[in-house]
């Protein structure tokens, strides 16, 4: 078994890495770091009175003793890589924490928003960018890095409606515009999380840089990889709406796309999108979804209440393809954002990591 440390392991995204890694097939968690108020505790001490999730904190991790997130020596010895659900208010101290880590020896996966943008680190969604992680080779050389590294996931508004897009441009359709509009889950604002007289009854307009996320980070995953940086992709633009709903779970974005050159009918996009089979498919991930893009022919779904679970919350769950009047489709996608758009997604990142030999037992 390949040994974890979650860095950020009592906050929302941190409790859902650990129930879904247990009884994971190659890794087991065996560190745990959080911040100096639970350093010293129990993780089941630790999250006493704030444990989110439904099901029981796993009992061998409940004993584990929460170490400060700053003591890297400890987590080193402790770990083979780790997975960062760090949050800090300053951008800059998330960034010289995981580089602090990979410099340490210690591969971060990460969950945090830092190096989103930093041109040699990998923004991953495997079943279309796989290939980036070859970017990991320069960033290590870049740094004087020899087992360390940075690979993120990207925003989880993102992962509800790019693979369907890529899986048409894999086809050879050229998109070249998109708007998306998004309905986000609470709970993508962590806990406490946004107050509930402010969602009772309503509906919030803004998410702080959550538009800036979803118009850019497709560019890079989208980009291609050369030598030592990942170009942009520079052939499609995005314009992005996003609104936070009363909904607990799931993240739901409404896309209107445009093609140029050949346009597809609708039966072809749905061929492609039921064919789509990505990396993580080919080789068999143990978080992998084994159909990545579930379509459902009925004009009510794709529902967060009814979808967000599909493939144990790994699929995207798209609907309502239709032609628009002014762009060329209009669709409805649907992703479970705690699970493909955090955790989940990080352990398929870590899971693609290891089959490539980017992570290893010491």
């Amino acid at each position: 078994m390949i040994k974890v440390g979650i860095i950020g392991a009592t906050g929302m995204v941190g409790q859902r890495y650990i129930t879904l890694l247990k009884n994971h097939p190659w890794f087991r968690v065996t560190a745990v770091a959080a911040s100096t108020a639970s350093a010293g505790m129990t993780y089941g001490q630790a999250v006493q009175g704030r444990w989110h999730m439904t099901e029981a904190v796993p009992e061998e991790v409940a004993k584990l003793k929460v170490i400060n997130a700053i003591e890297i020596d400890k987590m080193a010895k402790l770990c083979d890589f780790v997975f960062s659900a760090v949050e800090m208010p300053d951008k800059k101290q998330v960034q010289q924490l995981e580089e602090s880590y990979a410099t340490a020896g210690l591969p971060v996966v990460s969950n945090a928003s830092a190096h989103r943008s930093t041109e040699d680190v990998p923004l991953l969604l495997p079943e279309i960018n796989a290939n980036h992680t070859k970017i990991i080779d320069a960033q290590r050389k870049n740094r004087g890095w020899k087992k360390g590294f940075i690979a993120v996931k990207p925003n989880c508004s993102v992962q509800s409606f790019l693979t369907p897009i890529y899986a048409l441009r894999a086809a050879g359709y050229q998109l070249d515009r998109l708007s998306v509009v998004t309905m986000q889950a609470v709970s993508g604002a962590g806990y406490p999380g946004v107050p509930s007289l402010d969602m009772v009854d309503n509906l919030v307009p803004y998410i702080g840089g959550e538009e800036e996320k979803t118009e850019n980070e497709p560019l890079k995953i989208l980009g291609e990889l050369q030598k030592d940086k990942i170009v942009l992709a520079n052939n499609i633009k995005i314009t992005a709406a996003c609104n936070r709903v009363p909904v607990s779970d799931g993240h739901t974005a409404c896309v209107s796309m445009s093609f140029k050159g050949k346009k597809p009918t609708k039966e072809e996009i749905l061929s492609i999108w039921k064919k789509f089979s990505g990396q993580p498919q080919k080789l068999k991930l143990p978080m992998a979804p084994k159909q990545a893009i579930i379509y459902i022919d009925d004009d009510n779904r794709p529902q967060p209440k009814k979808d967000r679970g599909n493939e144990h919350g790994m699929a995207v769950t798209v609907g309502r393809l239709r032609e628009c009047p002014v762009f060329d489709y209009k669709f409805v996608g649907l992703s479970h954002n705690t699970i493909r758009g955090a955790a989940g997604g990080g352990i398929l990142n870590a899971e693609l990591l290891a089959k490539q030999g980017y992570i290893k037992k010491k």
